[in-house]
């Protein structure tokens, strides 16, 4: 008897504006304006025009000439930017003893405007909340524990993914949530909880041979084990509530509302949730990835002294002592980190493990986190509208120039009018990023891990695009505490 075929996902697409020559309204109109400025000066004057006449081919030049999705007038505005931060200092970051500046204990770059509050949960025990003051967001993260999908039976696999679609779906009902990440931080095991476990476990009169065994089982765990941790970080923007609070407590007090339904919601998606993150937890998790040397030493606090921990890990000692951010690469506390974007997600439509590669535990720890900001119902119509528009524009263009359309075209217009048939039968419309950071002590292992990274991602059918220039804000982004670089990118330039 044949094997029925695992069900297959796709639905995706980038989104287009309406514009010529795969570019944005904005540029189409920057080319249009500089085309048609040359025009009349050479209707007007041949000699004006070859002073006007450069500077709108180099204008046309740089608006239309693209490398890998980037024009190169973007290209030439983020080295510039670069320049002018690292010229300014603002690429180094010195903190506590090392910084005699008022902000010495803040975390650096786009973690700076935060905020970690410890909530009470009316049960004996409180939770994490990071509260964004630019962007006045709130972001609380739930530690989960992801079940296999390869040992995992199909048709459970299958009712987790349709789980966690519906859930996906829902927040678009729900006006507060912004955005939502799930982080899978993976990194070789340290082997301290293993062996504090069985240290704590042998018998002082057990029989010398099995304790032998018991400790040579401790020494070479950690070459054969790995950390995993999966959060789910929800954030939150409590000014949006119906309710309309006005306090940073009346904040907390929405938030604290909104949590348990949609905590109870992800039973059933694969993930058994272990329970929201305290603040030392958070602090904890942060430091550990700025200092990976002091992971095991965090994780041995954590579980031996809780009090301890509550008392050496706050917000201000979770960041960096002194950090520097390379055009390549993020050095930080002896570690350096390289980070990437999703360029382009798979073409064609795929297995629920495509990501499973990527996610695995390697030789060098890593994050990849996977960012999802739901759309409104009256937004996402407006928004799957406005794309099958799109379409309609490019091919009436093209057919009007009497071209042929390609291949990828007919392709996208077929997505879009897709995209907005299953909205309007109620599906959930968001924009989807991908986030991923590796991070290795030893300056040497840099090259190789790099490699590991972009070969997990071409086996998971995604192109990743390096982040030039940006490497402390991509590695920001794969942190569990709700940084979401594309709402930074619109609403605060840093």
């Amino acid at each position: 008897m044949a094997r029925d075929e695992p069900p297959m996902y796709g639905g995706w697409r980038r989104a287009r504006a309406v514009g010529l020559f795969g570019l944005g309204l904005g540029q189409t109109m920057t080319v249009l304006a500089a085309t048609t400025i040359a025009l009349i000066t050479a209707s007007v004057s041949v000699a004006r025009l070859l002073t006007v006449g450069p500077i709108c081919l180099v204008i046309i030049i740089g608006n239309l000439a693209q490398w890998d999705g980037v024009t190169v007038v973007q290209a030439l505005v983020r080295r510039l930017r670069w320049t002018v931060g690292n010229a300014t200092g603002r690429t180094t970051y010195r903190g506590a003893v090392l910084s005699a500046e008022r902000h010495a204990w803040q975390l650096p770059g786009v973690l700076a405007p935060t905020v970690l509050l410890s909530v009470d949960d009316g049960q004996d025990g409180g939770y994490a909340v990071v509260w964004h003051r630019r962007m006045r967001t709130m972001t609380v993260t739930l530690r989960c524990a992801a079940q296999s999908t390869w040992l995992a039976d199909p048709d459970a696999a299958t009712a987790w993914v349709s789980t966690w679609g519906g859930w996906l779906a829902g927040l678009g009902r729900i006006p507060m949530v912004r955005w939502v990440t799930v982080t899978v931080d993976t990194a070789p095991d340290s082997g301290t909880r293993l062996a504090d476990y069985i240290a704590a476990r042998i018998a002082p009169d057990g029989p010398p041979a099995a304790v032998q065994i018991l400790r040579q089982l401790v020494a070479t765990a950690p070459q054969a084990t790995a950390d995993v941790h999966t959060d789910v970080s929800i954030t939150f923007e409590p000014a949006l509530s119906a309710a309309r609070p006005r306090t940073v407590h009346d904040y907390l007090a929405e938030v604290g509302r909104a949590l348990p339904g949609l905590q109870d919601g992800l039973v059933g998606c694969g993930l058994t949730v272990l329970g929201r993150a305290s603040a030392t937890e958070l602090a904890g998790i942060v430091r550990g990835c700025f200092d990976p040397a002091a992971r095991g030493d965090v994780t041995r606090l954590l579980a031996a002294d809780p009090e301890a921990a509550a008392e050496l890990l706050d917000w201000g000692s979770a960041g960096p002592v002194a950090a520097q951010e390379h055009p390549d690469r993020y050095e930080h506390d002896g570690a350096t980190s390289v980070s990437w974007a999703w360029q382009e997600a798979p073409r064609q439509p795929v297995t629920h493990h495509v990501l499973a590669r990527l996610l695995a535990p390697g030789d060098h720890a890593k994050r990849v986190t996977l960012l999802y900001q739901p759309l409104s119902t009256a937004r996402a119509a407006a928004e799957v509208e406005q794309q099958v528009n799109a379409a309609q524009f490019r091919a009436a263009y093209r057919r009007a120039r009497k071209l042929d359309p390609t291949a990828r075209d007919v392709a996208d217009h077929e997505q879009a009018v897709q995209a907005a048939r299953e909205e309007a039968l109620g599906a959930g419309v968001g924009r989807i990023s991908l986030w991923v950071t590796t991070t290795v002590l030893d300056g040497d292992e840099l090259g190789r891990a790099v490699a590991d990274i972009e070969s997990r991602a071409e086996t998971s059918k995604v192109r990743l695009r390096r982040l030039w220039r940006s490497q402390a804000a991509g590695f920001a982004a794969t942190l569990p505490v709700g940084i979401c670089l594309p709402a930074l990118a619109r609403h605060w330039k840093y």
